[in-house]
């Protein structure tokens, strides 16, 4: 008799989310009793963003689902609307493509809006990245509520564990697994520099500045000075500037217009749609320093000792190792964080450093549970845990 394989759907939205995901799809296509669901939605369906779906087709991977649910509109009422299109989309899914576990990942208002709609479907809900902080952005809030929905919990580091805890999760569902992006980056090989210069027809002789700066979604108001003040900062540092896309948030597109505008006034700077995850891996392995607000400056550069220049509220609250310097949103603190960043003293303090976010292992812990975890009753029926 044929066994029947365990139904396990991963939700990917973006670029970002995928990467991070990326070891676990390559680790459930590993295991024969494991039929692998990949659900995809939000800036992936997007060409405005790239259209990075192709990205996960050209992978090998086959898409079980497209929920389309982004709105023309980046405004607070854009992404009210987008988060309940995508609840009505997974809805519509759900009911015809029903899988034996969900798996999100997280903050994302994509995110959130799957775990909603699964919430009504009983479904078992894993979520990955939980316990974390970043008090800048309503994400924050969205993470903790899509803990609350979900079964099982896949948490990057110790303190992230106990703040789930502290949210009244049972102790047994919430599993330390650390980061899953960084278990690319444990036997990864960067593509050659002249790889990436003809691919994206950028130079690389000089290790250029790399620049992720995403909406700062409770304070989208001053997104306009944000992004002036950074562009006024990266023009006085006289290096090679590479500017890669905003999240599809509210003041996005401020980002990316004030960007173009940029780059057509100034000689040596670049804006590069995606580049994937495998050569942005490649791109943060040649860069001098990254330049943002992006979470792969808190979670991925620290395994590869590359200094990172924070600016402002988005990643407040996480745990960083010492390559990262915060700054305020003024371009004086952006130039003197930059600086110090690229200083000989500051690279050499580097040596050494660990990274809080673990050890390159994750996937296997996650997928090992996801595999072996009795759906039952005790899985699916939560009761509130007091300190």
């Amino acid at each position: 008799m044929k066994s029947i394989r365990r139904k396990i759907c991963i939700i990917t939205s973006n670029r970002a989310d995928y990467s991070i995901c990326l070891p676990i799809l390559k680790e459930i296509n590993k295991r024969s009793s494991i039929e692998l669901q990949i659900m995809v939605t939000g800036m992936h369906l997007s060409p405005e963003f790239g259209k990075t779906i192709d990205l996960i087709e050209s992978d090998g991977f086959t898409i079980s689902e497209k929920v389309e649910m982004l709105v023309s509109s980046d405004s607070p009422e854009g992404i009210s609307k987008s988060i309940g299109l995508g609840v009505i989309g997974f809805a519509q899914v759900f009911s015809k493509n029903r899988p034996d576990i969900l798996v999100v990942l997280a903050d994302r208002y994509e995110m959130y809006a799957s775990a909603l709609a699964a919430l009504p479907f009983q479904l078992p809900l894993a979520h990955i990245e939980g316990g974390d902080l970043t008090l800048g952005a309503f994400d924050d809030s969205l993470r903790h509520s899509i803990t609350k929905f979900s079964h099982l919990h896949f948490v990057s580091t110790f303190e992230y564990k106990k703040r789930v805890i502290q949210l009244g999760e049972e102790p047994w569902r919430v599993l330390v697994s650390g980061a899953p992006s960084l278990d690319t980056l444990k036997n990864y090989k960067a593509p050659s520099k002249k790889i990436l210069e003809e691919k994206y027809k950028i130079p690389l002789s000089i290790p250029p500045l790399l620049i992720t700066f995403h909406p700062v979604t409770k304070e989208f108001e001053n997104v306009e000075y944000q992004i002036n003040e950074l562009l006024k900062a990266v023009k006085k540092i006289h290096l090679p500037k590479i500017f890669t896309l905003p999240n599809a948030d509210t003041g996005g597109r401020v980002i990316a217009e004030a960007i173009r505008k940029f780059i057509t006034c100034n000689d040596n700077t670049y804006l590069i749609d995606n580049f994937g995850s495998y050569d942005y891996l490649g791109m943060l392995h040649y860069s001098c320093a990254l330049v943002g607000n992006s979470s792969s400056g808190i979670i991925e550069a620290p395994t590869l000792r590359l200094p990172v220049v924070n600016i402002g509220t988005r990643q407040r609250g996480r745990i960083q190792a010492r390559n990262v310097i915060n700054v305020e949103y003024s371009h004086s603190e952006i130039i003197s964080g930059i600086k110090h960043a690229i200083s000989n003293t500051f690279i050499k303090s580097l040596n050494g450093m660990k990274n809080p976010y673990g050890n390159g292992k994750a996937a296997q812990i996650i997928v090992d549970k996801l595999e072996m975890i009795k759906i039952d009753k005790k899985l699916l029926s939560k009761e509130f845990f007091d300190l």
